[in-house]
C-alpha cells in the first residue's frame, strides 16, 4: 500500500529517506528551512515548521509524519523549541495520522560500560536528552507513533573522529556507537512499513567498539601507529541493535570498518 509521507528536517538523513519512499512507490513532500535538491517525485517545501503557513503547504493528514528535524543552535531552548514545541506545532496542523521521531541514545545516561536496549532506563542528565526524552513522551501519548533512537551517525562529510584519530588528540577512553546513515535511513524506511510494531526502536551498528580501537584502527590504515591504551576502566555504554534485527531490518556497514572504509568518508 502507498503512504503519503511527510518528511520535516528533510537534510541528509531525510533526503535518502524520502529517496527511498519514492523508490517504494509513496507520495513523499518534505519541509526544510533551507532549499536542497531532492529526488525527482517528492514535493520540496522551503520553510519553517514553527509556521503554521508553511506545515499549511504540506498535504494535510499524511498517513506519516517523520520528524528528523535537527536544531538551528546546541542549546535547551533551541532543541525545546525545536522537538517539543516544533513537533507539538506540526502535528497539531497536519493532523499525521501516525508520527516517527527521530531521537537519539542521547537519552540514555549509563556510563560505565553498561549493554543497553529499549527497555533500559533513559535518564540523561544533559540538556538534550532530557529534551528528547520529553518529546519522545510526547509523541508516545498516540498510540501508533514510533521512536526512533539513533546513535552516532557516520558516512560522506562526517569526519570528526577520522581528524582526531590521525592528529592522535582528543580520543577518549569510552565505548562508542555508530550508523552509518545510509543505515539509519534503511532502518526509518522499515519502521514506516512494520505492521503495528514496538513503540520505541534503536538503530546502531552491531559492534559498540572503544574509542581508541576505532583510531587505531583509522590510524592503521594511514601507516601512523598506534595510540598508546588508557589505564583507567572506560567509560560509555553499547548499544544493542536487536530489537531492530529481530523485525527483519540488516545494517549494509555492520562495523566501524565498513563506514570508515567507504571511500569518501
Amino acid at each position: 500500500m502507498a503512504f503519503q509521507i511527510a518528511i520535516l528536517g528533510a537534510g541528509d538523513l531525510g533526503r535518502r529517506v524520502a529517496q527511498q519512499r519514492i523508490a517504494a512507490g509513496d507520495a513523499v513532500a518534505t519541509l526544510r528551512r533551507r532549499p536542497l535538491a531532492m529526488p525527482e517525485g517528492v514535493q520540496a517545501v522551503t520553510g519553517d515548521l514553527s509556521q503554521a503557513d508553511d506545515l499549511k503547504r504540506l498535504p494535510a493528514a499524511p498517513d506519516w509524519l517523520v520528524f528528523c528535524a535537527t536544531p538551528d543552535a546546541r542549546n535547551e531552548a533551541a532543541y525545546r523549541r525545536l522537538y517539543v514545541e516544533g513537533l507539538a506545532k506540526a502535528c497539531d496542523v497536519l493532523q499525521p495520522k501516525r508520527c516517527l521521531l527521530v531521537s537519539s541514545t542521547a537519552v540514555y545516561a549509563q556510563d560505565a560500560g553498561e549493554r543497553v536496549d529499549e527497555t533500559s532506563p533513559a535518564m540523561a542528565q544533559s540538556f538534550n536528552g532530557r529534551v528528547l526524552r520529553e518529546a519522545e513522551r510526547q509523541n508516545q501519548i498516540h498510540s501508533g507513533n514510533r521512536v526512533l533512537r539513533l546513535s552516532g551517525i557516520t558516512g560522506p562529510g562526517r569526519h570528526m573522529l577520522i581528524n582526531k584519530a590521525l592528529l592522535g588528540e582528543g580520543i577518549a577512553n569510552s565505548w562508542s556507537n555508530r550508523i552509518h546513515i545510509d543505515d539509519a535511513a534503511g532502518a526509518l524506511s522499515h519502521l514506516l512499513d512494520l505492521p503495528d510494531p514496538e513503540p520505541l526502536w534503536i538503530a546502531s551498528d552491531d559492534l559498540p567498539a572503544l574509542q581508541i580501537d576505532v583510531a587505531n584502527w583509522i590510524r592503521a590504515g594511514h601507516g601512523l601507529p598506534a595510540l598508546p591504551p588508557f589505564a583507567q576502566a572506560p567509560t560509555g555504554r553499547r548499544i544493542a541493535n536487536a530489537r531492530l534485527k529481530a523485525s527483519g531490518w540488516q545494517p549494509v556497514f555492520p562495523t566501524y570498518r565498513d563506514s570508515y572504509a567507504v571511500p569518501g568518508v
